[in-house]
């Protein structure tokens, strides 16, 4: 029998033979779970450590890990895990929170120049026959354009960056942050949105973000602005979004994040100025291999008595 049993709640890797290989050095064995809640908690309640991606670890179900000391999220986001529960366990959480930095930024940086020069839109005249920029009308020059970031961590502050080297005027805001290099720092979020032609988001899920860009907020954005949600779903309401593009309150919209996914791609259809992708800012090759690393590592370092690298739910 081996030493240390870890149970993934959720498999959504092709494989996860680089957690089988790491964990076999500490005479771990690794389970993949499967089937509703009750199953999965079933698997879980005996493990020392949990795998986690979007399966929800609240209290309750915390209350039947009997052994778990961590659970790893592979992600960056924690929303799905009761992080005061844990603590009172002396459960460890963490997550891999530099792990698809630099693609999460390249995606919203994509998303953002593609509604700014109207992209989607040049490829609609020509799918209805069409030619020519009759139907396109304005497109500002990037050095003429102001790129509101909000929420400047590893992500936000990527890419204001990078479209602060195509030129762009780049404000940000985050209270957090009191200063940042080539960004114009905003204290109030509506006067970002007041101020700006592109909006980008890149803010954690939390009850003070949580329908952040609502019919309000949509309103106080001029309406030859854009709105682009590389980060979480919930940020946005996003029925108020859809009416808000169906109205013309701005002129479009680009997600890759929704406040439930999968979407229903019925919420999608026919809608103007809406450009979405699957959930998949997050991935290359590159950066799934990194995750799934960094996951495992955090729990072969915790069983080992030694502290983890990206504790989030310490003190």
């Amino acid at each position: 029998m081996a030493r240390y049993r870890i149970v993934v709640t959720d498999q959504v890797f092709p494989s996860v033979e680089t957690e089988r290989r790491l964990l076999a050095e500490i005479d771990a064995e690794l389970e993949v779970a499967s089937g509703d809640r009750d199953e999965v908690l079933a698997k879980a309640e005996d493990a020392d450590a949990l795998l986690n991606t979007y399966f929800p670890v609240d209290a309750d179900a915390m209350s039947r890990l009997h052994k778990c000391r961590i659970i790893a999220r592979y992600g960056i986001g924690v929303d799905n895990i009761d992080l005061d529960a844990a603590r009172g366990r002396d459960i460890v959480v963490t997550n891999v929170p530099d792990y698809c930095v630099e693609e999460v930024a390249a995606h919203a940086v994509a998303m953002t120049l593609s509604l700014l020069r109207r992209i989607p839109e040049g490829q609609a005249v020509l799918d209805r026959g069409g030619w020519g920029i009759a139907d396109l009308r304005p497109i500002k020059r990037l050095s003429e354009t102001v790129v509101g970031v909000v929420g400047l961590g590893r992500i936000g502050r990527d890419v204001a960056k990078l479209l602060g080297g195509f030129g762009a005027r780049v404000v940000g805001h985050d209270p957090f942050v009191t200063e940042l290099p080539g960004v114009e720092k905003v204290d109030e979020i509506d006067e970002l949105l007041g101020m700006s032609d592109a909006v980008t988001l890149h803010c954690p899920l939390l009850p003070e973000t949580r329908g952040l860009m609502n019919a309000e907020r949509l309103a106080r954005m001029p309406s030859h602005a854009v709105l682009v949600n590389t980060s979480r779903g919930p940020l946005v309401v996003l029925d108020d979004l859809l009416d808000a593009l169906r109205q013309g309150v701005i002129r479009g919209a680009a997600l890759d994040v929704f406040d439930l996914e999968p979407v229903d791609a019925t919420r999608l259809k026919d809608v103007p100025g809406l450009l979405a992708t699957p959930h998949m800012a997050f991935y290359s090759e590159a950066a799934l291999n990194e995750s799934q690393n960094k996951a495992t590592q955090q729990i072969i370092k915790v069983l080992h008595g030694q502290p983890a690298d990206y504790q989030v739910n310490a003190g």
